[in-house]
């Protein structure tokens, strides 16, 4: 839709051939310069109409960007709740495994206990039974 841009042909011929320019010549710079602007130029409706164009392009744009956002939203969403789930499933296998460990160890801390606790009883029977034996050995002497 290219629309022609007005412009005055004869004015301009006459301009020129006005200052001096021969007519011939100024005919031919009028008939250049009326293709540069047919062919080069653009009109307000054409800008316009690239404006439109541009706008409708970015909106799409915009839209599809927001769709991905969105999605990606979606995704970024779904795998924190799934990571999220999986750290509560590693939280707790580790406590498990802490309080079957601190039960392990509490019954080891246990077992030595009573194994220190049988040796102080054998010594301090074997102890007892020296001291007593010194003591009957004194009784005797005296």
């Amino acid at each position: 839709m290219n629309q022609a841009i007005a412009f005055d042909t004869y004015a301009y011929v006459k301009k020129l051939r006005d200052v001096g320019v021969d007519e011939r010549q100024a005919a031919i710079q009028a008939e250049a310069l009326v293709t540069l602007i047919e062919n080069r130029l653009a009109t307000k409706q054409e800008l316009a109409q690239v404006e439109a164009v541009l706008r409708r392009d970015i909106e799409l744009v915009r839209a599809e960007l927001k769709r991905d956002i969105e999605s990606v939203r979606t995704d970024l969403t779904r795998d924190i709740e799934s990571l999220r789930a999986e750290l509560k499933r590693d939280i707790e296998s580790l406590r498990a495994e802490l309080k079957r460990d601190i039960k392990e160890l509490d019954t080891k801390v246990e077992v030595r206990l009573k194994e220190l606790e049988q040796r102080m009883v054998i010594k301090l029977g074997s102890l007892m039974v020296v001291a007593v034996g010194a003591v009957a050995a004194l009784v005797k002497l005296l």
